[in-house]
């Protein structure tokens, strides 16, 4: 229940990588695990707060593995307390979905304005045709088409990032349901094969530290996160 550094690993991830991670956990390696709902994102200072929570609540000093990218600064100012912290260094969750931080940068390099799907995204019912009729309940249409333009006027292509062909084929229906509703805005929809890469690596390093590198972000006790350390 421990990694080599003799402390226990606790894990507090965002649901979108729960299926990744539970393929990869060794037996044994984590004391707990908590999933976070995927909503959290949306809004930073309520991510930055749940998680503070959930890292003071751990009674023994711990290394926490925290499933999640800076996350539109959601993790800036987060505290290590009495524990270590192990952070994916990168801006969001793409990253770590498509298998490394260069794979990130090559889609952004070839197509800068692109919205990302995956099966978590899918199951947690955050894309923008399920935030459309969430609006419209709440708002109105008017409203609601107002809102949804500013959001998504300058996306040009939706990605649904997958890991495997079964994934592919299974959540392609409710991809291609997403895909139609963002036409409105003139996004293609493309689809990509990701990686387990990031997650693979992530668990290795959480049973061996000191193998992080320059794709995670250590923060020893005491210490905090900054944005300044996601940086490259």
């Amino acid at each position: 229940m421990s990694s080599e550094n003799n402390v226990p690993v606790v894990i507090i991830a965002c649901q979108v990588f729960q299926h990744l991670l539970e393929k990869r956990l060794p037996p044994g390696l984590t004391e707990s695990i908590t999933y976070l709902d995927y909503g959290l994102h949306k809004i930073p200072r309520n991510l930055t707060a749940r998680l503070q929570e959930l890292i003071d609540g751990i009674e023994k000093p711990s290394l926490v593995v925290l499933g999640y990218g800076l996350c539109g600064n959601g993790l800036n100012g987060v505290r290590a307390g009495k524990h270590m912290l192990l952070v994916p260094r990168t801006d969001d969750c793409i990253a770590i979905l498509l298998g490394s931080y260069q794979a990130y940068q090559r889609e952004f390099d070839s197509a800068p304005g692109t919205y990302y799907l995956s099966k978590g995204w899918l199951e947690s019912g955050s894309n923008p045709l399920k935030e459309y009729q969430d609006y419209l309940e709440r708002y109105g249409a008017e409203k609601t088409e107002w809102v949804m333009d500013m959001q998504y006027q300058n996306y040009k292509r939706l990605a649904f990032v997958a890991h495997n062909q079964e994934d592919l084929e299974a959540y392609r229906p409710q991809a291609e349901e997403v895909a139609r509703f963002c036409q409105r805005w003139g996004m293609r929809y493309e689809e990509i094969l990701g990686s387990e890469n990031y997650v693979k690596r992530l668990v290795e390093v959480a049973a061996a530290l000191d193998q992080a590198g320059d794709d995670f972000v250590v923060v020893p006790p005491g210490g905090e996160l900054a944005q300044s350390q996601f940086i490259r």
